[in-house]
């Protein structure tokens, strides 16, 4: 009797009856709005996530994955084999042609998560007498969301808000961006000012004096001659008109950036890093204001 060879690459699919998509159908087409269109992605409650770091970062962070979708063809990474079998949740073995389509690049990416997200609950901050946070004041560029995440994140940062009108922090722009830090600080959309203002003063009335630092050309003080060692909230404004009026009325205290050249201002997310930096700074030990 002549027995079968048996496969040198057992595919996941082979003893757990993974479904498959090879066509364009209804699921796909779910998957699609994922990446494009912000309304149906916030119904779904999900996003589509690529790459190593952001992917293995969400799943250590607890973030719930409910589906994974792999390359129908080809070998795994042992990476991806290992993710797979790490986190269950309902997995798609996916045409190479369609996962190109979903990763938007010329190589089809071997993985890909579909992760659930969080409520947009302020409550989800914990603020103590280290806390450094961000508002971004209207934000329209995704990208800038993604840089400022990350920039928190690398530099000791707790939180980001997104207040107001603005660009999705879940735009798979802001996701790439961000290199995965948006799995591990918290982020929360806020509708307007008086919804975070509302949080600040809860924040205060249970003892903790949370200062609103906002960065201006017209600012009083040089940032690296204000105190940023208490628990701080930058206040970062839209890329274009800047702070809201509410916001400048608001804050406690309005500093600026000295600058060279011909620049008049930085960039959002740029300003945003600088004032992160010296506060990380200063609390790390460095000199601060005399």
């Amino acid at each position: 009797m002549t027995r079968s060879r048996p496969s040198r690459d057992r595919r996941p699919s082979d003893p757990t009856g993974d479904k498959r998509v090879t066509t364009r159908n209804a699921t796909f087409q779910q998957w699609e709005t994922l990446l494009h269109n912000r309304t149906k992605r916030h119904r779904s409650g999900a996003i589509l996530v690529q790459g190593v770091r952001p992917i293995s970062m969400a799943v250590e962070a607890g973030w719930t994955v409910r589906s994974w979708l792999y390359r129908a063809e080809g070998r795994l990474s042992d990476w991806a084999q290992e993710t797979l079998r790490s986190v269950r949740a309902t997995r798609y073995a996916v045409a190479d042609e369609l996962m190109r389509e979903l990763g938007d690049k010329e190589e089809p990416p071997e993985l890909l998560a579909e992760i659930e997200t969080p409520e947009d609950d302020l409550s989800r901050i914990r603020v103590g007498p280290d806390f450094l946070g961000v508002v971004l004041d209207r934000p329209t560029s995704p990208g800038n969301i993604g840089s400022v995440v990350r920039s928190v994140d690398a530099l000791g940062g707790s939180a980001v808000i997104v207040g107001g009108h603005a660009a999705d922090p879940y735009d798979p722009k802001a996701v790439r961006a961000s290199t995965g830090s948006l799995f591990g600080v918290p982020v929360v959309r806020a509708a307007s000012a008086r919804e975070v203002l509302a949080w600040v003063e809860q924040v205060r009335a249970g003892g903790v004096p949370l200062r609103l630092v906002a960065t201006d050309e017209a600012g009083a003080a040089e940032l690296a001659e204000h105190d940023l060692r208490g628990p701080t909230l930058v206040l970062t404004g839209n890329e274009t008109t800047g702070l809201s009026n509410r916001w400048r009325e608001e804050a406690e205290d309005l500093v600026c950036i000295p600058m060279g050249g011909s620049a008049s201002s930085l960039n959002a997310a740029s300003a945003t890093t600088v004032v992160l930096y010296e506060a990380s700074r200063q609390r790390r030990g460095g000199r601060g204001p005399a």
